[in-house]
């Protein structure tokens, strides 16, 4: 049972980095203020409290970005990020939107890199590429990638679109990523793709993954970052972290009420892959999974649980089970625990480039 709200504010302020604190807070506000109680959501609202940057063809702290419409059917545009070329720093508007163009009329290079395929976070219904933290960490995950590229999707958002909307999206981004000349790599002439996301976004990346295995499509990795899972039967982490650390399990419960079909509950294979409705992957050639884990989510449980439950079914995973973190740790680069998860995934790059 939750304890009193500020109990559990004042516990929480003890463990959180007041940065992280005062960052998160603001956006579980902002969150609150959205969600109505008949499931409807204030879209103008949440986007008027998102901060959003635009995409920057000069170079940003060595990165630079432009968007670029993939499916004009839906609306379904990409964010892409790449290392800034040496020869854009000039000016006017040529020196900037030539290198673009060469860069998307482009061939396959000979030398290998990662193409990052990263869905941002927000349950299904919050944030854009273009939020001012996945523009970040889409940056920061571009440096690690050591001249890689990454692909940050636009997915369509709940409640406005529902599953399987978000789901097919991550589907249509990778079969676009896969067909892209200037996005293939090495002697093969391959795009070498991790799949990676937070929250939601950790949700579609293992749905895509299972999908491209299906399908037949190589994945170097999946990088799932407090990937957002649940089901009926509430876990032990559920029950004693609910409402203490940002997250209540009501506020969760209404967001998958948004995105599943109406008629569906938690146990719905796109909420709970492994649960009574879920399927098994044994013998599918399923990717190398990096899992991060916050102690402090209350769905810490669940995300172990998926761990195990590719462990189980004969696939290579590596958890990073971060004991005093809560969501949106990684979103800010102030303590131990956000270096070392970014050198985990740096190294995880690296050895997995397929």
């Amino acid at each position: 049972m939750a304890g009193s709200d500020e109990v559990n504010r004042n516990e929480c302020r003890m463990v959180v980095p007041l940065h992280n604190w005062l960052l998160i807070s603001n956006f579980k506000l902002a969150y609150k203020l959205a969600r109505r109680a008949d499931g409807t959501f204030d879209r103008e609202l949440a986007e008027y409290h998102d901060s959003r940057v635009p995409p920057d063809a000069r170079p940003q702290y060595g990165v630079s970005s432009f968007d670029h419409v993939i499916d004009a059917s839906v609306g379904l545009e990409v964010r892409i990020y790449r290392a800034a070329a040496n020869n854009n720093a000039g000016a006017g508007a040529a020196a900037v939107t030539l290198p673009i163009l060469e860069f998307l009329a482009g061939g396959p290079s000979p030398d290998p890199f990662p193409v990052i395929l990263f869905f941002h976070g927000g349950s299904f219904a919050h944030s854009l590429p273009s939020s001012s933290i996945y523009d970040q960490l889409c940056r920061v995950f571009t440096r690690l990638s050591n001249g890689g590229v990454v692909i940050s999707v636009n997915y369509r958002r709940a409640p406005e679109h529902r599953y399987p909307c978000a789901h097919d999206d991550g589907w249509a981004a990778l079969k676009w990523v896969t067909s892209q000349p200037f996005l293939r790599s090495g002697p093969d002439a391959l795009a070498r793709v991790f799949l990676s996301g937070d929250s939601s976004g950790g949700n579609i990346a293992h749905h895509v993954a299972v999908k491209a295995a299906d399908a037949g499509i190589r994945i170097c990795g999946n990088i799932l970052i407090n990937a957002m899972f649940s089901g009926e039967e509430r876990t032990e982490s559920e029950r004693r972290l609910d409402s203490k650390y940002f997250v209540t399990l009501q506020d969760r419960d209404w967001y998958w009420k948004a995105y599943l079909p109406e008629d569906a509950d938690r146990d719905h294979p796109a909420c709970n892959p492994f649960g009574p409705n879920g399927r098994r992957l044994r013998g599918l050639p399923f990717t190398k999974s990096l899992i991060i884990v916050s102690g402090l989510d209350p769905t810490c449980d669940r995300q172990l649980a998926y761990a195990d439950g590719l462990r189980e079914d004969g696939h290579h995973v590596k958890v990073m089970y971060r004991k005093k973190t809560t969501v949106g740790f990684y979103l800010l680069p102030i303590t131990d625990d956000y270096h070392e998860v970014m050198a985990e995934i740096s190294q995880f790059l690296k050895a997995n480039l397929c």
